[in-house]
């Protein structure tokens, strides 16, 4: 029997990082009826007591119990495990998956960047690992209390060694239905590499550009300097692309500064992270794109400008 029927159905789900991401997409899973399992730190005692409380442009609800934890090795172990803490956490993964992971289970990781697949792929296995892109605007903005403002959609695919596309498995399948019978729009992709950089197009700009500015994702379209710029990064995340073998439409540029117009006024989550003197997630986010460009043949002035502003700022922010 191989690893993709092996999947249990139903499939249980653990959720390492309940905040604005994994908070609400594990919400919605236990909602619909799925066994969820959520690790937890400094929300932990709340979150225990009285469960997650979400506002949603698709509509509120309140889940008064959901199993909680504080320490990994009191889980049980899952068959899925999606990973939504912070890359900037990522070291402490090695200790956290082996204990919450079935033997025949899967790792979903739901982060912002790029490079964090092979990263796990040491821990559990170039097989047990599927990566997703999540198009949403969500904060935490109290213990157990997660605001959904907009979008919500997501991509997932199947990690395989160096990025190679991993085409689509009956297992990836079977985990977007569960999200999409949880209400969450979802596309399989046969490319994770793509995937990745089409997230790209939208996260280097606006994640950098609002810390290095101050400023929203509203006051930034609104500035007709400043939506030059946005859109000038945009054009070298696609020439990046493009040093990795992955070529996307020039329209996704156009897209994205459509829709981000229309977004609800937005402070991305590295400004949040800015705000708060926490770590910055530069290296997953700039610095490993800027790394497999570079590798390609490909060089991005602003997006290495833009990297090494950033890590200035991170410094000074958290010495």
């Amino acid at each position: 029997m191989t690893l993709v029927s092996q999947l249990s159905n139903p499939r249980s789900y653990a959720v390492i990082g309940t905040g604005a991401l994994g908070g609400f997409y594990g919400a919605k899973l236990q909602k619909s009826g799925l066994d969820v399992h959520f690790l937890l730190r400094s929300d932990y005692d709340w979150v225990s007591q009285h469960g997650l409380q979400i506002e949603s442009v698709w509509g509120d609800f309140q889940l008064p119990q959901v199993p909680a934890y504080n320490n990994p090795q009191k889980m049980p172990p899952c068959d899925v495990v999606i990973v939504a803490i912070k890359s900037t956490e990522n070291h402490l993964l090695p200790q956290i998956l082996p204990p919450v992971l079935k033997p025949d289970g899967v790792v979903l990781v739901l982060q912002n960047g790029l490079g964090i697949e092979p990263e796990i792929a040491e821990i559990v296995g170039n097989h047990r690992v599927l990566g997703g892109i999540c198009v949403i605007c969500s904060n935490k903005i109290k213990p157990g209390y997660i605001r959904h403002l907009d979008y919500g959609m997501m991509k997932l695919a199947e990690y395989n060694h160096n990025y190679q596309s991993g085409g689509i498995t009956p297992r990836l399948q079977q985990i977007g239905e569960d999200f999409k019978k949880a209400g969450v729009p979802l596309d399989i992709a046969e490319d994770l590499l793509s995937i990745r950089w089409e997230k790209l197009v939208w996260n280097i700009p606006y994640n950098g550009l609002s810390v290095v500015l101050n400023a929203r994702t509203d006051q930034m379209m609104s500035n007709p300097a400043t939506r030059v710029l946005v859109e000038e990064i945009m054009g070298e995340v696609l020439e990046g692309a493009k040093g990795c073998d992955r070529f996307l439409e020039r329209e996704i540029i156009n897209q994205m500064l459509s829709h981000t117009e229309t977004m609800t006024p937005y402070k991305t989550s590295m400004k949040i992270d800015y705000d708060q003197r926490r770590p910055l997630e530069i290296d997953a986010i700039l610095g490993n794109p800027l790394k497999m460009a570079t590798a390609g043949g490909v060089h991005l002035p602003r997006i290495q400008m833009l990297y090494q502003q950033l890590k200035f700022l991170d410094t000074q922010n958290c010495p």
